[in-house]
């Protein structure tokens, strides 16, 4: 099967649209358990995992969440190329990928200097460290049961350099933290074939001052990395914009808030610039808390 035809068979199987979550990673095993089951009696078909600093080592956490459920596909968004070599990398993916065909997804990256600085590494050319890590990953030995297709993977990108990579190194890109004009630009950089998984934030509240309340507590880390604000100023935004938590109007387009209709608004307007595949991170006033509420009211409107 081609790079294409790849790429093609997991934007079926991810389906339009996915839940992104940091609030599973902060249950017990068994709460988790309930998590992905209530998701799957909703239809949702996806379930993106992150793997920060402090949280549950991505594959063990993976796995548990395979287990509990019976086809939701769980993707990585995204594992830290600096928190395992690529050999226990591309040997994790291996694993998962033999013990629950067309139901895992690596998504990878390089994440942020002060992040793998913390991890005692050094972040040095994100690209280039990548394409020694991919090269790694495919050398790779292993001597467990092979997969009954070859393991995929996708790549956390946000510029040019990174898409293009994502393009030629893997089956497409996980881009997050970006407004729709941002998935223009990544499809035109990736080329039609690829898969393209676009990371839309959303807090479902009509009221513009509570929801852009809720919006800003999510920004203010994400403005303070360099990737990301480096990205938005390439897109045109202003520092004027990412000061303060962000502007209103550059608020309004990383996060999307309202009803269920104007958060599928902004799910239709990703996929008519260009995803494939779109994981909403459905945010309320309190982070910790996991908005299953939410998902119960707006699943019926995306799905």
């Amino acid at each position: 099967m081609s790079d294409h035809d790849r790429a093609r068979t997991w934007a079926h199987r991810l389906g339009r649209v996915g839940v992104w979550t940091f609030d599973i990673e902060r249950l017990s095993a068994s709460a988790a358990r309930d998590y992905v089951s209530e998701l799957e009696r909703l239809g949702i078909s996806t379930l993106w995992i992150p793997e920060s600093l402090g949280s549950k080592e991505v594959f063990a956490h993976a796995g548990l969440l395979l287990a509990a459920s019976e086809h939701l596909v769980i993707s990585t968004g995204i594992a830290n190329i600096w928190a395992r070599d690529a050999t226990a990398m591309s040997n994790g993916n291996r694993a998962l990928c033999e013990a629950y065909p067309g139901r895992f997804l690596l998504g990878i990256g390089v994440s942020h200097a002060p992040i793998v600085k913390m991890r005692g590494a050094s972040y040095d050319k994100p690209i280039e460290s990548m394409a020694r890590y991919l090269d790694a990953m495919d050398k790779a030995p292993y001597t467990g049961a092979a997969p009954s297709e070859p393991p995929d993977r996708v790549l956390a990108a946000l510029g040019p350099r990174m898409l293009r990579l994502a393009a030629e190194r893997s089956i497409g890109a996980h881009p997050y933290f970006v407004p729709v004009e941002h998935t223009t630009l990544a499809r035109k950089e990736l080329g039609l074939g690829p898969l393209l998984a676009v990371e839309q934030a959303a807090v479902l509240a009509t009221d513009p001052t509570v929801a852009r309340a809720t919006a800003r507590k999510h920004m203010k880390r994400y403005l303070s990395l360099e990737n990301y604000a480096n990205n938005l100023r390439r897109l045109g935004w202003t520092d004027a914009d990412l000061a303060n938590d962000g502007s209103d109007k550059l608020v309004d387009a990383i996060v999307v808030w309202g009803d269920a209709r104007e958060i599928r608004a902004r799910v239709d307007a990703h996929h008519a610039n260009g995803a494939d595949h779109v994981c909403i991170q459905l945010l309320r006033a309190d982070l910790a808390a996991h908005p299953l509420a939410e998902w119960r009211a707006l699943a019926p409107a995306l799905l």
